[in-house]
């Protein structure tokens, strides 16, 4: 598969009509590039700040929301929505979602909820009010990168991050600027990972069992520092730099005379400046050609405090053990200059091989699959 980009042959048609969220403008999907032989089409729309995905057993897709405090339940055939169900609502930043052992596991700012067998208590036509079970509400109530992106790992725990309280401050070590892990009961809190800034999404890759995770960078040193990180997880305990040093070799001017960069981890690859690196996942699927096998799929949701903007697109990144080897981006067109079409958030993987994107601008997610055979 040539790794060239060429503008998809979708139909010309609006993407979504004007009960999308955010007030955005209507995008066309033609606009969208990916490499020769890759199309994209709408998987579910009417999904109201759609971002973090969790994918259930039986053609079931679960979808947190930050600003609309909401959960929902997509229920699809042959591709795409037939149906979208709203679970819970007036949740606080229910961003996270997970499951495990048939239960949905929500992320709030300060505590996760857990919804109980969760596929067959579904109504066959929303909405749904389903009381859930609190699991833990140890977490901080700071909303400045309180939402949380949550999964479990490998190990049968559930991986909670915390994000620093602010752009730049030099929060408690054990309760900010981390990664967490809990037990599925909410017990045995564990540090895995230190001066995290805010992640939103992370993944383990399927061959060492490392721990990838995305990491944005702080604000307001120009346009073109600091690089949001790619990072790896080669040992529990690891500190990752914030807020003394930021993309791995650039000293905070406030607090980097604290401690030297050379105390830290570097990120495994340089993102780019402020492309807000979001959710990521690992390959698994077999639709798309072996090449892109075990590759990190990225969503950059894309600048807002950059005086040219930047992201709004989709990533891929090769690795080889720890190490990121090659990265390169793989589907654009949601950002057209100054026009902001869309902004993707997260990444799943689906049982055809194909992949969803969530668009919380845009309150779609989209369908990306190969088709060249």
């Amino acid at each position: 598969m040539s790794p060239a980009r060429t503008t998809t042959g979708i139909a010309a048609a609006a993407l979504l009509g004007a009960a999308l969220a955010c007030g955005a403008q209507p995008a066309s999907l033609q606009r969208i590039k990916l490499p020769p032989g890759v199309e994209i089409s709408v998987f579910a729309q009417n999904v109201p700040n759609a971002r973090s995905m969790a994918l259930g057993r039986n053609d079931v897709l679960f979808v947190g929301t930050r600003s609309a405090g909401r959960v929902y339940a997509v229920r699809y055939r042959d591709g795409r929505a037939t149906q979208v169900i709203t679970v819970a609502s007036g949740l606080n930043m229910p961003n996270g979602v997970a499951l495990h052992e048939g239960a949905l596991y929500v992320a709030e700012v300060n505590r996760i909820l857990r919804f109980d067998d969760i596929e067959n208590r579904l109504p066959p036509s929303g909405p749904a009010q389903l009381k859930p079970v609190v699991v833990s509400d140890r977490f901080p109530r700071d909303t400045h990168h309180g939402w949380k992106f949550i999964r479990f790992g490998p190990d049968g725990r559930l991986y909670v991050p915390v994000g620093a309280p602010c752009n730049i401050c030099e929060p408690a070590p054990d309760r900010y600027a981390l990664i967490a892990s809990i037990r599925p009961d909410g017990s045995d809190y564990r540090v895995h990972a230190r001066g995290v800034r805010n992640t939103v999404g992370f993944d383990w890759d399927p061959r060492s069992g490392a721990l990838w995770f995305t990491d944005n960078g702080r604000d307001w040193l120009g346009d073109e520092l600091p690089a949001d990180e790619l990072n790896v997880v080669t040992k529990p305990g690891q500190h990752f730099g914030y807020p003394y040093c930021h993309q791995g070799d650039l000293p905070d001017p406030e607090f980097g005379r604290e401690r030297s960069c050379g105390e830290f981890s570097p990120p495994a690859l340089k993102l780019g400046p402020h492309v807000a690196a979001l959710g990521m996942r690992f390959y698994t699927g077999t639709q798309f050609p072996p090449e892109y096998r075990n590759s990190i799929f990225i969503a950059e949701h894309g600048s807002w405090n950059r005086s040219k903007r930047i992201g709004y697109r989709l990533s891929r990144v090769v690795v080889s053990g720890a190490k990121a080897v090659r990265h390169e981006i793989f589907a654009e067109g949601w950002l057209d200059g100054d026009f902001v079409g869309g902004r993707p958030v997260d990444v799943e993987v689906m049982p055809d091989g194909s992949l969803l994107v969530s668009d919380d601008a845009q309150g779609a997610i989209y369908r990306i699959r190969y088709s060249a055979r």
